[in-house]
């Protein structure tokens, strides 16, 4: 199985956390595993479309292009501002 994690913002308009799939549902990339998450239509699409979204494989920022496999853990998050 996969994980998959939501923070912040996107936690609270998805209406959940996070997901287990296995790795058919999810994909062979992150960029793959996010397109598959949006093609839910709704508030799926609208929270993972933004441009500047985020995202970390095993608790390392990752790029869409990043392999997952099993037993990997995904987070999307939104970029984090401070001051």
């Amino acid at each position: 199985m996969i994980k998959v994690l939501f923070f912040a913002r996107l936690r609270e308009q998805l209406g959940v956390g996070n997901l287990e799939l296995s790795p058919e549902e999810a994909g062979t990339t992150v960029a793959e595993l996010r397109s598959r998450l949006q093609a839910r239509g709704g508030q799926w699409a609208d929270a993972l479309s933004a441009d500047n979204l985020l995202c970390a494989l095993n608790q390392q920022q990752a790029r869409g292009d990043e392999s997952i496999t099993a037993g990997d853990e995904v987070a999307f998050f939104p970029p984090v501002t401070g001051g």
